[in-house]
């Protein structure tokens, strides 16, 4: 029997965590098996012993997976197995990877690949918080280089309290869902969603998550002495030649300097005065010893160009464009571009551009969600795409990868809380981005509010966006928060921190931090300093359209909404669907219909007030309730000795006797020209309390004969 080593995290609100490591999959560099309750991740990680030739990045690979045996379900499709991951597997995956990547050691280039697998859950607790512990454990208990522990932990302010790791049912009441990832002594990520809170409220959230990872990051440290693996493989992934590294900066350091603080604003003008740098001194060099040396080369030129980029803002305040740091790029919107969308806009900022669209449809276009602990639908879809040409590169366009879908999910998040509660339409924003330089979610957050107004969308408030970035060397106290970044300073800088929100508050919020020891203080400057863009960018906003527009476009499908008692929807619906498919072909409407919170919801959509007029005159016709002395107009549907059945409201028959047809004595129902297929008026004179059965008649409708008319009586 296997004795594992076993470590308990107390949570302080009666629950508790465990990490076990030694008893499953032990041919990994480290595994380790995480409880909270019923929910079980398994999180493993393997390193090559060698980095691959050449390579001087950190080739890390985050897979997080769940499997729908953990929840006691069977996969959807025809496979019946799990497939390809889902959004919500990716994002997970993201948070974990983002968090992790910085902390390998910068000359650590070898291939690792973190695995995290949901086996179990009970439904109440949240895995995806769970998940950056999990992988850092794993890691804590192998023998990999990293500068870790770390730990992420969801906060939810639920009632004006902060709840660490809520539950599902927890936080559908919150105001404030955020994930925040940390070291023992620094925050390292930060992503979330909140209904316009404040700057203040926000930093006070990130502080109160970082407490309780603390907590996490030294059980991590007391598990690995536990285990044993406090010490680290060797590695020397890296050949330098120190010689060479002084050659290229005492080259072009100054020339790199000269083009940083030159105000150039054209990218790719840029781009090419400082390769011209590096070209330059490759020229001094042979084919045989490029061969060799041109690799070195450019990682030190790169190193140069950083630095001198890092000074020259440091030092003059002066960034690659030659804007101060507070500066925003130029912006210019247009509404209305694309005749085809029910709503569309451009929204441009310097060199980064989104051109976004808006498709308005019906409950049939609603997003069906299938994952293992999430199953609904969804009615408001963001989706980003980021097309090669948009940065000028020559290379095709594949699926979607796992940058797009981070960067719609953020402003699907900014955006969503500013849809009208119970707004009918089901709506689609798409954001092409057909030029990026800095921040292109932002822009796709500022175009898809532009979009929204333009397609009539009564959207509760505008949203901006803008992206910030931070300058701070090891070492030193001065630094400096830069507005509205480039993809330069994100590349070469120390954070990218990107916050949206109304006039109002933050709606949504996605952090990444490069850098150790960034304090609360600089965090607190970053958010005012990002609160004053935003508000920038706002006004350009709402300078271009104000408001959103009162009517939707011609073209735009108009929906009706009405409710009606539960026990009216299978009548509505008719035997196999017969009643409502034939109201939509009669009125060329699409009717859809649901039982919500024990009533029956109907949407009724048309492309005319004609078409939608129609089929709720019908409708109300099948749900209405008979009333005695109400006058109905009828359909014969059979012919009797007696007299005839009729159809006067949809699903609702009764008999008019043949001495209700006239008031003169009929020997057959065809002496008062009656014929089935006819329509006839009727008036309700009774219901049988007892049958249920109508009383009808037709002979009150017409003219009494006066008495010298009437038929006289036989000696």
């Amino acid at each position: 029997m296997i004795n594992p080593i076993v470590k308990t995290i107390e949570l302080g609100d009666g629950r508790t965590i465990t990490l076990e490591t030694g008893k499953l999959a032990k041919q990994a560099d480290g595994s380790v098996m995480l409880r909270m309750g019923d929910t079980m991740l398994l999180a493993t990680v393997c390193a090559a012993k060698d980095a691959v030739p050449g390579v001087d990045f950190m080739p890390l690979q985050v897979e997080y997976k769940e499997k729908f045996s953990a929840f006691g379900r069977f996969p959807g499709g025809f496979a019946k197995r799990e497939g390809r991951a889902s959004d919500y597997e990716i994002l997970t995956s993201r948070l974990v990877d983002r968090a992790l990547r910085p902390l390998f050691p910068d000359n650590y280039h070898a291939d690792v690949f973190v695995n995290i697998i949901l086996y179990s859950a009970d439904g109440e607790d949240m895995p995806d918080a769970l998940a950056g512990l999990a992988a850092s454990a794993a890691l804590a208990v192998s023998d990999i280089p990293f500068n870790g522990p770390i730990s992420e932990v969801r906060v939810a302010r639920i009632n004006g309290e902060f709840v660490i790791n809520p539950t599902f049912t927890q936080l559908e009441s919150a105001d404030m869902d955020v994930m925040v990832a940390a070291t023992l002594d620094n925050i390292m990520m930060v992503e979330g969603e909140m209904k316009e809170v404040s700057e203040a409220d926000l930093l006070e959230a990130m502080k109160v998550a970082h407490e309780a990872i603390k907590v996490h990051c030294q059980a991590q440290l007391e598990l690995a002495e536990m285990a044993g693996t406090t010490v680290k493989r060797e590695y020397c992934h890296e050949e330098n030649d120190e010689e060479l590294r002084k050659q290229v900066r005492e080259a072009c350091y100054d020339k790199a300097y000269a083009v940083a603080s030159s105000g150039n604003n054209n990218k790719h003008e840029r781009m090419e005065a400082f390769e011209a740098i590096r070209e330059e001194f490759k020229a001094n060099f042979t084919e045989e010893e490029l061969a060799e040396k041109g690799a070195l080369i450019n990682q030190y030129y790169h190193d140069v160009e950083k630095e001198a980029m890092r000074r020259c803002i440091l030092d003059e305040g002066k960034r690659l464009d030659g804007r101060s740091t507070t500066e925003i790029r130029p912006i210019w919107c247009e509404v209305d571009y694309l005749p085809g969308p029910h709503g569309s806009a451009v929204f441009t900022r310097g060199e980064t551009q989104s051109l976004t669209s808006v498709t308005l449809g019906t409950k049939l276009d609603e997003k069906i969600i299938d994952d293992v602990l999430n199953h609904g639908k969804d009615r408001f879809l963001l989706h980003y795409n980021f097309p090669p040409f948009s940065t000028g590169d020559a290379r095709p366009q594949r699926a979607v990868g796992r940058r797009e879908i981070g960067h719609g999910n953020l402003a699907n998040r900014a955006l969503k809380g500013m849809i009208p509660d119970g707004y009918p339409y089901v709506i689609r924003v798409v954001s092409d981005i057909l030029e990026s330089n800095g921040s292109s979610s932002m822009a796709t957050v500022c175009a898809g509010t532009l979009a929204l107004m333009d397609a009539g969308v009564k959207i509760k408030k505008p949203v901006s966006g803008i992206a910030m970035g931070l300058i701070k060397n090891a070492g030193e106290e001065k630094y400096a928060v830069l507005s509205d970044i480039l993809g330069d300073e994100d590349h070469l800088g120390d954070m990218d921190f990107k916050v949206t929100g109304t006039k109002d508050g933050i709606t949504a919020t996605q952090m990444d931090i490069k850098v150790d020891g960034l304090s609360f203080e600089i965090l607190e400057k970053a958010l005012n300093q990002a609160k004053e863009g935003r508000m920038h960018i706002l006004g350009k906003i709402t300078e271009t359209m104000a408001a959103p527009r009162e009517e939707l476009k011609d073209h735009a499908p108009r929906i009706e909404t009405l409710t009606i008692p539960k026990e009216f929807i299978g009548a509505v619906i008719g035997p196999g669907g017969k009643i409502i498919q034939g109201m939509q072909e009669e009125t060329g409407s699409t009717i859809t219909i649901e039982e919500i919170d024990g009533v029956g919801r109907i949407e009724i959509a048309g492309t005319s007030k004609k078409m939608i007029d129609d089929a709720m005159r019908m409708i109300k016709a099948i749900v209405a309730v008979p009333e005695v002395g109400e006058v109905y107009k009828a359909k014969v549907r059979s012919i009797m000795p007696y007299g005839v059945f009729v159809e006067f409201l949809p699903g609702k028959d009764g008999l008019l006797h043949i001495s209700e047809i006239d008031w003169k004595r009929l020997e057959s129902v065809e002496e008062a020209g009656i014929k089935e297929g006819d329509e006839i008026e009727v008036k309700l004179l009774d219901v049988n309390q007892k049958t249920g059965k109508f009383k009808l008649s037709r002979k009150v409708l017409l003219p009494r004969p006066k008495r010298s008319d009437r038929p006289q009586k036989r000696d």
